[in-house]
């Protein structure tokens, strides 16, 4: 007769179902998690000191590195610590909240997205209007409009998925808390469950996705239009870094949330999952730094500038710029 015990604790597999592979996984994910925490962090300052920065563009990712830095920091240090000390074990009130703020995370970022997307256009269909389009009051309403549907969405799942009773076995094949995997574990039928899960994601993601799509579609056309291959290139390259981000996030999303749960694979879940939770967040500072002048420039700033001081007599070691080094 199968434990009908009620689950109070979860314990989670980890990085690897391989003993001999979780202490190597630990040390990679360590160095990864850092330099994206490095990573978001100067994306955030950068966009804050450099007033070169202070457009609807800089808003929208500064507030996309803090989602990242946020998501990131939700299930890996977790993960990590547990790994180090051999301790697995997670209470359900953790673990619930732990999926609320990752699904907000996840759901907030895709909201996002979608905003930069409608900036791009806007900044390339309608130049003149862009100013007043695009202003101030407009940029915070739509961070948050993200916010607030974020945490909505990110509530409905909870429930749906909580709702649903646990009893053992308890290990849940993962290395965070995550919708699919604790599906798997429920003592009732999550048919019901799963479907709700599966159409409210659908018609969040596919919504958010069209709407980029046709963003894009109105800024290739706009582009086409342009007679100099010369201004279309500095047109386009103007949203090349946000194509990027969005075919990273919807190519790694979409392969974990978008399948039924009677075919997932615990191994390629936690694939997906290094992608989507882990990759992705480590990619977005170097997408939009390496080929962008203003933000390699900023960044110049904050890390690379010597420090100087006002040039004297004295001075035996003079800075090129014409002052002395600090």
């Amino acid at each position: 007769m199968a434990n009908l015990t009620a689950v109070s604790v979860f314990l989670l597999r980890g990085f690897s179902a391989v003993p001999e592979l979780q202490l190597l996984s630990t040390a990679i994910f360590l160095l990864i998690y850092l330099a994206a925490i490095l990573g978001n962090v100067s994306i955030m300052a950068a966009v804050t000191l450099d007033a070169r920065l202070h457009t609807p563009m800089y808003f929208f990712l500064k507030h996309l590195s803090l989602v990242d830095i946020c998501s990131m920091s939700t299930t890996l240090p977790r993960a990590l610590l547990a790994t180090a000390l051999g301790s697995r074990a997670i209470s359900l009130p953790a673990c619930a909240s732990q999926l609320f703020a990752f699904v907000c995370l996840g759901s907030t970022e895709c909201f996002l997205i979608t905003s930069m997307a409608y900036d791009r256009c806007l900044a390339i269909y309608q130049p003149l209007l862009y100013g007043v389009a695009m202003s101030p009051q407009t940029c915070v309403s739509l961070v948050a409009a993200a916010w607030a549907s974020g945490l909505l969405f990110s509530a409905f799942h909870t429930a749906n998925t909580f709702s649903l009773p646990f009893c053992g076995p308890n290990v849940v094949d993962h290395f965070f808390c995550d919708i699919p995997p604790l599906m798997r574990l429920a003592c009732a039928n999550a048919d019901a469950h799963e479907a709700a899960g599966f159409a409210a994601s659908g018609c969040i993601i596919m919504s958010c996705f069209a709407l980029t799509v046709l963003s894009y579609v109105r800024i290739l056309a706009t582009v086409l239009r342009i007679r100099s291959a010369a201004g279309r290139w500095k047109a386009f390259s103007t949203c090349s870094s946000h194509l990027a981000t969005v075919l990273l996030f919807y190519g790694t999303g979409s392969s974990a949330y978008m399948q039924p749960t009677a075919r997932y694979s615990p191994l390629q879940g936690r694939m997906a999952a290094v992608f989507y939770s882990i990759l992705t967040p480590t990619l977005n500072p170097l997408i939009y730094s390496l080929r962008n002048k203003d933000m390699k420039g900023a960044l110049w700033k904050i890390y690379l500038r010597p420090r100087c001081r006002p040039r004297t007599r004295r001075d035996p070691e003079v800075h090129p710029r014409g002052c002395a080094l600090a």
